[in-house]
């Protein structure tokens, strides 16, 4: 008798505190590591790292109460806005620098990811897509700054200020001569190989710069 083949099922992503984006992350995050969490809130996910792959973990949250908190945890981070902080680091002081749904709310995007490519060996960029087929729907039938599940505020008190999609941050890391190592993109706890620009409601990027840049 012959095989049934069996139709291809994305594959499911497993979740690291409920986010299945901090679980792309612990995988691309080598044990033993240098990591600088950038815009790391209360710390969550340096203190996983820390404890399940022995990182040596450092992080940047501007909000004094998602500092304590961290703290708490055992995190070492430090208060105060992410470029300031990365100006006072010397080029290659850490091996991973994570930009985990941030990258949207900096005020200079651009000069955050030159500087966090400097400072890391590598840098993990994630964030939502906002060419997602939902939010091109949310946009298209009601005329308004879209409210979705990947955007839930009012454009009034979002705190995301530079919107990006999937085919934005590719075409930048081209035009910046930045390599690529990894992309990975997910919807809901599927990873989505197909048409990611119109499919994916998250991204993540693993990339890094060539020497001298």
């Amino acid at each position: 008798m012959a095989a049934v083949s069996t139709p291809h099922r994305p594959a499911f992503v497993r979740d690291v505190l409920g986010r299945s984006d901090y679980a792309i992350i612990s995988e691309l995050v080598e044990t033993g590591s240098r990591v600088l969490d950038l815009g790391c809130g209360e710390g969550e996910l340096l203190a996983w790292l820390a404890a399940h792959k022995h990182v040596d973990a450092r992080g940047v949250e501007i909000s004094g109460a998602r500092v304590q908190k961290a703290i708490t945890r055992g995190v070492s981070v430090y208060q105060g806005d992410v470029l300031e902080a990365l100006l006072d680091y010397p080029d290659g002081a850490f091996d991973y620098v994570i930009l985990s749904q941030t990258l949207q709310e900096t005020r200079e995007p651009l000069r955050v990811l030159r500087e966090m490519l400097r400072v890391g060996r590598q840098g993990i960029v994630a964030f939502p897509n906002y060419a997602h087929w939902g939010v091109r729907l949310a946009h298209l039938f009601t005329g308004r700054s879209p409210r979705t599940k990947l955007f839930p505020h009012e454009w009034y008190d979002s705190p995301n200020i530079h919107f990006l999609t999937v085919t934005d941050f590719e075409a930048l890391a081209r035009a910046e001569g930045w390599t690529v190592e990894r992309s990975i993109f997910i919807a809901g706890r599927r990873r989505v190989t197909l048409l990611p620009n119109l499919l994916a409601e998250v991204a993540v990027f693993q990339v890094k710069a060539h020497v001298g840049q």
